[in-house]
């Protein structure tokens, strides 16, 4: 593999989404990248755009995250190609919303092993090696609704939850290592990502809601500046300030009524 001035770069759900306008945006400033999701077809569409458009490696690896061995067969294959990597964008994730008892267990449970248990071994796997070099930056991707649980949202804003308390721990512990841990917590963004999740768009929630350039922006510039979360947009940024000065009584009733009107 070509060395680069520049440190790898690696992508989880790089398939579409944030996942795909991280690697756009670091592909921008020169990064070789790994991009990693189940979908090839898409990775490898993503790739060849990427390299007809800039001097850059990347490497495309088809993984299920979701099966805990997979991750440890990536990193030997990246290891074994003398791939560092320096910056994990741990993207991934699935979303699902509805009440609770309404839709059967498995969902649920896939998610929270995508978004909680995937995202964790990700983190300790390729911290490991950021630990031993004594540098490097990883980027938790979390959810304005990791700040209190939501009707309707039950399972998903407390696996966000999860993915929020896990990076602030870290962002503190890895610090010592020389290690940057950030936590991005954007509000409801145009990705495709609610439809899949089969989220209903209300007129509120579109007025609201942001493109994925502005808030990957966001992302890379606070985990450059080593700050240990970020809440991208001005009006996410008050809704963040809502939730955090008035009783959890008034701040769920009033975001369930926006989200499930």
């Amino acid at each position: 593999m070509p060395s680069s001035p520049r440190p790898w770069v690696l992508v989880t759900g790089a398939s579409s989404g944030f996942g795909e306008e991280f690697a756009k945006q670091y592909a921008q400033r020169g990064h070789p990248l790994v991009l990693v999701a189940r979908r090839l077809d898409r990775l490898e569409a993503l790739a060849q755009s990427l390299r007809r458009q800039y001097p850059i490696d990347i490497v495309v690896e088809q993984v299920d995250l979701s099966d805990i061995p997979a991750i440890h067969a990536l990193h030997a294959r990246l290891e074994k190609r003398d791939i560092a990597i320096e910056i994990l964008i741990n993207n991934a994730g699935h979303g699902l919303q509805g009440p609770f008892l309404d839709s059967s267990l498995e969902p649920a449970l896939s998610m929270i092993q995508l978004d909680i248990a995937s995202l964790t071994a990700m983190t300790h796997v390729f911290g490991k090696d950021m630990q031993v070099r004594g540098r490097g930056k990883i980027l938790q991707i979390a959810s304005i609704l990791a700040l209190q649980g939501v009707e309707n949202f039950a399972v998903y804003s407390a696996a966000k939850a999860y993915v929020l308390r896990l990076g602030e721990a870290l962002h503190r512990e890895f610090k010592r290592d020389g290690v940057t841990v950030t936590t991005l917590c954007p509000g409801l963004t145009d990705t495709g990502f609610a439809s899949v999740a089969g989220q209903r768009i209300t007129p509120l929630m579109k007025a609201f809601m942001m493109t994925t350039p502005p808030v990957v922006r966001a992302g890379i510039h606070a985990l450059e500046a080593g700050r240990i979360s970020v809440v991208p947009g001005i009006g996410n940024k008050l809704n963040a300030a809502f939730m955090w000065a008035t009783p959890r009584r008034v701040h769920q009733a009033v975001l369930s009524r926006i989200l499930n009107a």
